[in-house]
């Protein structure tokens, strides 16, 4: 699992940082990606990557402030021309469903492929094959919403001591052994994987929340997320000024990173009037909290280990 940040500003696009997309590469499904939020010029920002948009096939907004949603009907018209006609979910906050519509609508857009919109609320639950992802509402105003993305336990590793031993020589029987429950052998009668195999791998966790204040409610969500993916917007002596806007400071995050022991934490949603010369000191704050702070650049890549 990779990460690419496409957007990491607040509010308005810069010369630094355009607005608010994520994309997050699951690369054992085939190289889908699922991307989180579409600000203004999203298309624009894939233009420098090696992301190809026919492969997106979900989109979670976490709200529907402009500089999160406004790229999606572009983005979603470009698919169309971009060799792009496998289906694609979208899902996010009531009122989303009306948007895309309408945008569609109203520039009569026509795309040649389905899409299906899921209105989310607090408490929602998505299940896909290898995953799960939960949601939380988060306060910011209008509704804004977490995203807990929780990767299946896969198997452990196949115990090749344990087959020697029962005069099982390398070869095809193992791959079987492992990918089956159980299997029926003319030679070493019914052998079952739980008996050859380590402790299952636990799942990577990624959570990704949306603009919203601190509270220390969230704790219980973000914890032991691999990653955690959330707003700076302003540096940790405006705090107040961060409460009024209904945004977080980078003392915040690295606070709620260490209280909900995850093991990295990477801020974006960075205010616009903080220039390259602030960074330093942006994830200075953080990482006095927290050590394990990156501060996200547009482009910046990070790989799930």
């Amino acid at each position: 699992m990779e990460i690419t940040f496409l957007g990491t500003g607040a509010g308005l696009p810069s010369k630094s940082r355009n607005v608010s997309a994520i994309a997050l590469h699951l690369l054992q499904e085939e190289n889908q990606i699922w991307l989180f939020d579409c600000g203004e010029a999203t298309q624009h920002q894939i233009l420098h990557t090696s992301i190809k948009p026919r492969k997106i096939n979900k989109i979670f907004i976490t709200h529907l402030h402009g500089d999160h949603i406004f790229g999606l009907p572009g983005l979603l018209s470009s698919r169309s021309f971009q060799g792009g006609d496998d289906a694609v979910t979208i899902y996010g906050p009531q009122g989303l469903r009306d948007y895309i519509v309408t945008a569609l609508r109203i520039s009569k857009s026509h795309l040649n492929y389905p899409i299906t919109i899921k209105e989310i609320k607090d408490g929602t639950v998505i299940k896909e094959d290898n995953y799960t992802i939960y949601v939380k509402e988060l306060d910011h105003g209008i509704p804004s919403f977490g995203y807990r993305i929780v990767e299946k336990d896969s198997p452990g590793e196949l115990l090749v001591d344990k087959l020697q031993a029962k005069g099982i020589p390398a070869g095809p029987l193992y791959g079987k052994i492992k990918s089956n429950e159980y299997i029926n052998t003319k030679d070493y009668g019914i052998l079952y994987r739980k008996d050859f195999l380590g402790p299952d791998k636990p799942g990577k966790i990624i959570t990704i929340m949306g603009d919203t204040r601190y509270q220390e409610s969230f704790t219980s969500f973000v914890e032991r997320s691999d990653v955690l993916i959330y707003e700076a917007t302003f540096n940790a002596e405006q705090e107040d000024l961060a409460f009024q806007y209904f945004h977080s400071t980078t003392k915040q995050a690295a606070t709620l990173a260490k209280e909900g022991n995850v093991k990295q934490l990477i801020m974006t949603h960075i205010s616009s009037r903080y220039q390259l010369a602030d960074y330093e000191d942006l994830l200075k704050e953080a990482r006095e909290v927290f050590r394990d702070t990156e501060l996200a650049n547009d482009f910046y890549h990070h790989q799930i280990r």
